[in-house]
C-alpha cells in the first residue's frame, strides 16, 4: 500500500473531525499536524489525540507510522496564532 500524502492525511482527519484550522506536513512516513477544533474544548491533550486517532480510524494503524500533533481549541489557536509562524 502506498504511503499517504500529507493531503490525504488532512482529508482523513477532516472527514472524521470538524476543524476550523487543519495543516498537515510530512514525507509519507512522518507527519506533523496542526489541528484546531471546537471539539477539543475541555479535553486533555491525550483525549484530544485519541479523538484525532478516532477520526483517522483503521487508516492510522495501517498507513501512518508517525504522526505528531498540535491540538488546539479555536481560543488557544487565536492566542498563539501569531507565535506559531516563527518556527519556519
Amino acid at each position: 500500500m502506498a504511503d499517504p500524502t500529507p493531503h490525504e492525511v488532512q482529508s482523513y482527519i477532516a472527514q472524521g473531525l470538524p476543524c476550523t484550522e487543519l495543516q498537515v506536513e510530512g514525507d509519507g512516513r512522518h507527519f506533523f499536524a496542526t489541528i484546531v477544533s471546537a471539539e477539543f474544548e475541555g479535553l486533555s491533550r491525550v483525549r484530544r489525540h485519541q479523538r484525532v486517532y478516532q477520526a483517522l480510524g483503521d487508516r492510522m494503524r495501517e498507513q501512518i507510522h508517525a504522526l505528531s500533533m498540535k491540538t488546539l481549541t479555536p481560543a488557544e489557536w487565536a492566542q498563539q496564532g501569531t507565535v506559531l509562524h516563527h518556527h519556519s
